[in-house]
């Protein structure tokens, strides 16, 4: 056995014993740092409801496993990608990326996460002072990817995390680190991928907001300012393992199909398959569905539950550049359906 493959063998054990160690994720539902973490972008595998562990390639598996960064078709390549979100949010996603011969594969990414405005209320005036804020959280990012072999790939990312909120903010760093092994047991396009994400120290909040007056009624000194220290939080890690398969029909057609186990330290663990109907590598048809077995539908549903789909064009036949354009359709529990259109250049 090769050292590459031990060392592969070894981070399955890994992480199958970290995902034991870390299942039940549900009891701290909404307690998690950063949450904006663990909003998926990029429309084509939200499509596939996020199965493509094992698959993703190019820029958008800087989210879903770094190491598919460095299986890009071009050398260099670039995407922007919006999603709306509920409740009126939306989150937009760009990245850029450059293979280098003899070093691999390095991007850089930005998210940003718009929430938009809201009111400034205060004790006296509960319905509002007429002032309106705007919270900002973005996402920073530098992955790192290359392929080893002709089957394995590796990839981590390190994410700068910024977060205000009026007069308070908060910042932190976060580590992605994936693996993608390829035609598994000599099956051609079979693959299986692994990746730990979200991995770092606690965030707290601070800022002048945190300064609040109050009068000692045991002390003479009056009206004095405290401030008040932030609870810090943990960000949301989360391990993932996937499957996938391709198989091409004829010289035309082609099927992808992929499976992820996703283990969340702070949600519900998901299960997730997906599918990819490719005609020419020019149209391609896809769909997805997720399940969370731990969720009840009527008292604590997972709201991302359910089928997604989607479409793509390629018109690198008809363009001097790779051009592609994605949509993603993933009805949401509660809320308005979410949209992701994504445009990729590869040069």
């Amino acid at each position: 056995m090769t050292h590459l493959k031990k060392l592969f063998l070894v981070l399955l054990v890994c992480v199958f014993a970290a995902a034991e160690a870390f299942a039940g994720g549900q009891d701290r539902a909404g307690t998690s740092a950063a949450p904006e973490l663990r909003i998926p972008v990029g429309s084509r595998y939200l499509a596939m409801g996020g199965a493509n562990v094992a698959s993703a390639v190019g820029l958008e598996a800087i989210y879903w496993n770094p190491a598919g960064v460095s299986l890009s078709e071009t050398s260099a390549n670039a995407l922007f990608s919006y999603r709306s979100y509920f409740a009126d949010m939306s989150m937009q996603y760009a990245a850029v990326s450059g293979n280098f011969e003899g070093l691999g594969t390095i991007a850089l990414s930005f998210r940003d996460l718009n929430v938009g405005q809201i009111p400034v209320t205060t004790m006296s005036k509960p319905d509002g002072t007429g002032e309106l804020f705007s919270p900002t959280y973005f996402i920073l990012g530098l992955t790192y990817a290359r392929a080893l072999t002709d089957r394995v790939a590796i990839g981590v990312n390190f994410n700068l995390i910024s977060e205000r909120w009026a007069s308070v903010s908060t910042s932190g760093f976060s580590f992605d680190a994936g693996v993608q092994y390829r035609n598994l047991l000599d099956v051609p396009n079979l693959a299986i991928g692994v990746v730990v994400k979200n991995l770092g120290g606690s965030m707290r909040y601070d800022g002048t907001a945190l300064w609040v007056q109050s009068n000692d009624p045991n002390s003479d000194r009056g009206i004095t300012f405290y401030k008040v220290t932030a609870q810090s939080f943990q960000l949301p890690s989360e391990i993932s393992l996937g499957i996938s398969y391709s198989r091409q029909i004829d010289e035309e057609n082609t099927l992808s199909f992929a499976g992820a186990f996703v283990n969340n330290n702070y949600s519900y663990d998901d299960y997730k398959v997906g599918m990819e109907y490719s005609y020419k590598d020019i149209l391609f048809l896809r769909g997805g569905y997720l399940k969370s077995p731990d969720a009840s539908p009527t008292t604590n549903p997972n709201i991302f539950q359910g089928f997604s789909f989607g479409a793509g064009l390629n018109f690198k036949d008809f363009t001097d550049i790779n051009l592609s354009v994605d949509y993603a359709y993933i009805p949401i529990k509660f809320f308005s359906a979410s949209n992701a259109v994504t445009v990729r250049f590869g040069f």
